[in-house]
């Protein structure tokens, strides 16, 4: 197969460094240069939904439980989460964006894809569009953001994490196909570990053994991703920049080292699921009216039951309340190795949120 890459496109990738924690560090002078988990707390319970560089160098990290960070860290400050703040910045950094194009697509408060193929000020060149957004994020609001440059999104997103924090990396045409062949495949977006423990059971380690094998092999080993990556290996993404990118549902699911079977544990990890699944969706800025829970037995039976409410769910303890109401209606003699919780149904426009909860007619049970 011929490979073909359109050197026309410039895209680039901006992700804020440490986003939720280098905010908190930049309002509060007695925060800075210290190692700080925002979300989790002190007494163990909760999760840390972010982590400063100097709690990260202890291996602290998002989806931590405060208890593992503590014992990684025993001096960590603790801060409470400040969405709307962080929604203002975000609001802000998107601002900055939209001076250069109109088509950014956000993934989340901090991190957008922007198509400057075409740029309002008739720069030219996406390297210099990034140096002047990445200027003007530290000027106007003194936090610094990491660049990738690229001609898709796929390379570009993984050259915005390779020189962190505050980092600029550019991989143009030229370079694209020796890039790829000798990235790790732990490195490919969509390999988590299982993909990646499986490809180097089939002797593919790098970006190299990938491309060398057939388009119907991948497919028969990995599926619909399969063909994915016979194309991105080749440096081939012709995904387009999609501003207001509509995602359906949120979600966030855990498999377990062990089955469980005591109700105790899974009414606590339920509740670490819930706190993180809220810290996305107050990342991504979505509010949603269904809940869904998903468990998958010992012996593989997976159930989901879903149930809506009047109003938007506006709190993590809402969430869990109604997530354990469903779960306490499954059966709960077999053994559990998975569970999960989704928001759907998102409420887009900006209304007043609603405390508390009622049950609507429907109910998927």
């Amino acid at each position: 197969m011929e490979t073909i890459i359109d050197k026309k496109r410039k895209i680039i990738h901006l992700d804020m460094d440490a986003f939720f924690a280098s905010v908190d560090q930049r309002d509060f002078e007695d925060l800075r240069g210290k190692p700080i988990a925002v979300g989790g707390s002190p007494d163990g319970r909760g999760v840390v939904a972010a982590a400063s560089y100097e709690a990260r160098k202890y291996g602290v990290k998002s989806a931590m439980s405060s208890i593992q960070a503590l014992k990684l860290c025993p001096h960590i400050i603790f801060t409470r989460p400040r969405f709307d703040v962080y929604k203002q910045v975000s609001d802000h950094i998107r601002a900055i964006f939209n001076r250069y194009t109109d088509l950014v697509e956000p993934l989340s408060l901090d991190e957008a894809f922007l198509d400057v193929s075409d740029d309002k000020q008739q720069i030219g060149s996406a390297l210099e569009i990034a140096r002047r957004i990445k200027r003007e994020i530290k000027s106007e609001l003194n936090l610094t953001v990491s660049a990738g440059v690229s001609v898709n999104k796929f390379i570009a997103k993984i050259a915005s994490d390779m020189n962190k924090p505050d980092g600029l990396t550019f991989i143009g045409p030229s370079k694209i196909l020796t890039f790829m062949e000798e990235l790790p495949v732990e490195k490919f977006f969509g390999v988590g570990k299982v993909t990646a423990n499986k490809m180097r059971s089939l002797g593919i380690f790098k970006g190299m053994d990938l491309k060398k094998q057939s388009h119907a092999d991948l497919i028969r080993w990995f599926g619909k991703s399969g063909d994915f990556f016979y194309q991105i290996v080749r440096g081939i993404d012709d995904r387009a920049v999609v501003p207001n990118r509509i995602r359906k549902s949120i979600g966030i699911e855990d498999t377990f080292s062990h089955d469980i079977e005591q109700l105790e544990e899974l009414k606590s990890i339920l509740h670490d699921l819930s706190t993180r699944l809220y810290g996305r969706l107050e990342k991504g800025d979505k509010r949603g009216r269904t809940l869904t829970l998903k468990v998958k037995y010992a012996d593989f039976t997976v159930l989901t039951r879903s149930i809506s409410i009047l109003q938007i769910f506006s709190n993590q303890e809402d969430m869990y309340q109604v997530a354990l109401a469903l779960l306490l209606k499954l059966e709960l003699d077999k053994k559990v190795r998975l569970m999960g919780i989704s928001i759907s149904n998102f409420q887009d426009e900006k209304i007043e949120r609603f405390e508390g909860y009622q049950l609507s007619l429907f109910e998927d049970m």
